[in-house]
């Protein structure tokens, strides 16, 4: 092996340690009866199909958000001490988005301020904030 080869394998075993860790946590989640699950979902004001459906998605389903708050200008900071639900919810659509290669794309290249409207499922919420900033 040579020196080049270990960042890629440490990367691997990183890799593999989170598809692990992601693997118990779907077992955990089989194992709550209906009951438990249901009222998990109820404290985090969600319905069961949702929190099921992101617990599949694993713990960096919305790592986009913060990215793109950040190259619109939008402080996460501040939103989560003013509007904590919002971006709760806001977390819930970029964690089940579909478009994820898009904005990726986007991010990387600095061109997601001007497309995200095309494609993100948070355009109508990020333009509403920018309205109460603005008002």
């Amino acid at each position: 092996m040579t020196v080049q080869d270990k960042p890629t394998v440490s990367r691997m075993v990183d890799i593999f340690g989170e598809w692990l860790k992601h693997r118990r946590e779907l077992r955990e989640m089989r194992e709550l009866d209906a009951a438990n699950f249901g009222q998990i979902a109820s404290d985090l004001r969600m319905s069961s199909a949702d929190l099921e459906a992101l617990v599949r998605q694993g713990p960096h389903a919305a790592d986009e958000l913060p990215k793109m708050l950040t190259a619109l200008g939008v402080d996460q900071d501040d939103l989560a001490r003013t509007e904590p639900l919002v971006l709760r919810d806001m977390e819930r659509v970029c964690s089940m988005c579909i478009q994820k290669r898009r904005c990726d794309r986007d991010l990387a290249a600095g061109t997601a301020a001007a497309h995200y409207q095309e494609y993100c499922g948070n355009a109508d919420t990020i333009d509403g904030l920018g309205k109460q900033v603005s008002s």
